[in-house]
C-alpha cells in the first residue's frame, strides 16, 4: 500500500490484496511522517 505523505490527513477504501474484501484506511501524517494509521473491515 502506497501512501501519499504530502497530505496531513487521509480517508479512502481500498481492497484488500489478498481477500479481496473493501478496507477503510484512515492516515494522519505530521512532518511527513505517519502519526496515526487505522484500518477496519467493511461490513458488507
Amino acid at each position: 500500500m502506497l501512501i501519499d505523505r504530502s497530505q496531513t490527513t487521509q480517508s479512502y477504501i481500498e481492497d484488500c490484496k489478498t481477500c479481496c474484501n473493501p478496507i477503510q484506511i484512515t492516515v494522519h501524517i505530521e512532518n511527513q511522517e505517519i502519526t496515526s494509521f487505522q484500518a477496519e473491515n467493511i461490513e458488507q
